[in-house]
């Protein structure tokens, strides 16, 4: 039985504005307490998004 990882970053923008994304891959259970603690701060359109192995995001205007 094969074990398929996937891989997940997030997208937000700062109560200040500006727009971020994480640069690191998280495991959909940690990209899921991680965007609650961004939400928590203030941060708006917070979003978990799917990523391929050694995928970067880019913050999103």
């Amino acid at each position: 039985m094969a074990i398929t990882m996937q891989n997940f970053g997030l997208t937000w923008t700062d109560p200040d504005g500006t727009p971020r994304a994480s640069r690191v891959s998280y495991d959909q259970v940690s990209a899921e307490q991680r965007q609650q603690e961004l939400v928590d701060a203030k941060c708006d359109k917070v979003r978990v998004v799917e990523t391929k192995p050694g995928e970067v995001l880019q913050p999103q205007a």
